[in-house]
């Protein structure tokens, strides 16, 4: 009962309720969040602080455009696409054709590169676009929602079963680019801002209400080269802290 979406929806409402706003400052505390990064506003329930908004002279792009810049604050872990168009996440093995459930966009990454995002509660919950481009197609993937918390990895195709949602740019630096975001447990809502036209580089793409989440994103073939910390972090099974800004590597 408690990974069907009617549940997460039911959350989703709790957690708009003015009366959550008590929770705020336990959360703050708990996940030592500095509360100073962000604008001074008064919250009008838990979603309403979840999804936060940072002060506009942080997490600064790169002057250069050539680099790659993370499209959020997360835990990052970077994974080659084999011939067989699946990745390796945790202990399980995903099917990219059943990430996607596009099996002719999944050939188009072939031996490419997977970028894995894990968001944790005190993490920004707003994500930015990597470059300028257009935004070709855009897809909303209804789930059964799981958990993305180490344990469920042991027992369930955690992204095959999430609902999710993903954007296909052709970007300027980068090529054709997927970027995909996953709703766990108790998550109903990924707000995107847009689903066609134009993108730029740095801005709002959208956001998560309350919950874990991730952010997945596919590079083709040659088109990115990761830096060396991030893959040798990944290659001994640990996670890179960065933030939304950060170059994360290059064209």
């Amino acid at each position: 009962m408690l990974i069907r979406p009617f549940i997460s929806v039911f959350f989703g409402f709790l957690t708009d309720r003015r009366f959550t706003s008590c929770f705020i400052r336990g959360f703050i505390k708990r996940n030592n969040i500095n509360i100073d990064e962000y604008e001074n506003v008064k919250y009008k329930s838990f979603n309403d602080f979840f999804s936060r908004k940072i002060k506009n002279n942080l997490r600064q792009f790169p002057d250069d455009k050539h680099n790659l810049a993370s499209p959020c604050d997360a835990k990052l872990t970077v994974y080659q696409i084999n011939a067989e168009s699946a990745f390796h996440i945790k202990n399980s093995i995903y099917s990219l054709t059943g990430l996607l459930l596009d099996e002719s966009l999944a050939k188009e990454f072939n031996d490419g590169i997977c970028l894995i995002f894990r968001l944790t509660p005190d993490d920004y919950h707003r994500y930015a676009y990597i470059d300028d481009g257009k935004l070709l197609a855009s897809k909303r993937i209804k789930g059964v929602l799981h958990t993305v918390r180490p344990i469920a990895y042991r027992h369930y195709k955690i992204y095959a079963q999430n609902s999710r949602e993903y954007a296909v740019m052709q970007t300027l630096n980068f090529g054709k680019v997927v970027q995909m975001e996953v709703g766990a447990l108790f998550v109903g809502r990924i707000l995107n801002h847009q689903t066609s036209g134009e993108v730029t580089r740095a801005a709002e793409k959208g956001m998560f209400k309350f919950g874990g989440s991730t952010i997945i994103m596919l590079f083709q073939k040659d088109k990115v080269t990761i830096d060396e910390t991030i893959c040798k972090n990944t290659q001994q099974d640990r996670e890179t802290i960065v933030k939304m800004g950060s170059k994360i590597g290059s064209k």
